[in-house]
């Protein structure tokens, strides 16, 4: 039963993500492919994997122990700040602290956490914004 309450709760966020895709609005002097079909590709990827989870369940699921419920908690709760900062904040501020914060939830060291995930960022930043040409947030305190 577990993975078919997973499967629901990921179905339907693919469902909202796939509608807000269907939102976004794209300049006409784009190239013929443009970035409008990767978000509908990412919801039809989850959607089905989401299916997957609900008719092909797992015989032996087992939930979290309830030991674990707060750090899930504090995982979801940094996600959440997680895009609500971004902006703010700037992409490699933002996912540094996330991904520290990640880490140390998940048994890292800090200062391990923290070597990991500004390189992780770091290398992502230019990843997207020379090699893609995608502009990341800045972050208005630094903007």
């Amino acid at each position: 039963m577990t993975d078919r309450i997973v499967g629901i709760l990921i179905l339907l966020l693919a469902l909202g993500y796939g509608l807000e895709a269907s939102r976004m609005q794209v300049g006409f002097l784009s190239d013929p492919l443009g970035p409008r079909p990767f978000p509908y590709i990412i919801a039809i990827l989850v959607g089905l994997s989401a299916l997957w989870l609900i008719f092909k369940p797992d015989p032996n699921p087992t939930w979290p122990a309830p030991r674990f419920w707060p750090v899930l908690g504090l995982v979801l709760l940094s996600l959440v700040a997680y895009a609500y900062l971004v902006v703010p904040l700037g992409f490699i501020l933002t996912t540094t602290l996330e991904m520290t914060l990640l880490s140390v939830l998940f048994g890292a060291r800090w200062w391990q956490g923290l070597g990991g995930a500004l390189a992780f960022t770091l290398a992502v930043y230019f990843l997207f914004t020379e090699g893609l040409g995608v502009t990341l947030p800045v972050g208005r305190i630094f903007g």
